[in-house]
């Protein structure tokens, strides 16, 4: 099992809370190392952009895109923003992305906020030994 740091805008992390986002949705031009290292059962730890961690989560079921046209991401628009909950301009934003994963979540559990210290642009982190924020505690 992995665990893994997503940063997500509030607005977002807000509605995961709330039970109105159920899929997490990541999509980019280029493949990113970390979409081979999600699973189900993973844990998430679900941080607020430019602010703290606030829930955790697990996954529960992913499903990985490569090669993606204008046309598999508009029929995935179609299929499951219900529980993504992307506005227009995010999925425009979007439309010529190649490689992306959906991320069912289930158990969701708000845990008392933790504010780590991180700097760089990642939006979704794979923790490790090395690099874990401190949120990985040794067994």
């Amino acid at each position: 099992m992995n665990h893994h740091l997503a940063i997500l805008k509030k607005q977002y992390l807000d509605a995961i809370l709330t039970g109105r986002k159920t899929i997490e949705l990541r999509l980019y031009q280029t493949r990113q190392k970390w979409l081979s290292q999600i699973s189900a059962g993973d844990k998430i730890f679900l941080k607020a952009s430019s602010g703290p961690i606030m829930a955790t989560a697990i996954v529960d079921k992913i499903k990985y895109y490569e090669n993606l046209t204008p046309g598999q991401i508009l029929e995935m628009q179609k299929q499951y923003n219900q529980q993504i909950l992307g506005n227009e301009q995010h999925w425009h934003q979007k439309a010529t992305s190649r490689y992306g994963v959906l991320v069912w979540l289930k158990d969701v559990q708000p845990i008392p906020h933790q504010f780590i210290k991180k700097f760089d642009w990642r939006a979704w982190v794979v923790l490790t030994p090395q690099e874990n924020f401190g949120l990985l505690i040794p067994k």
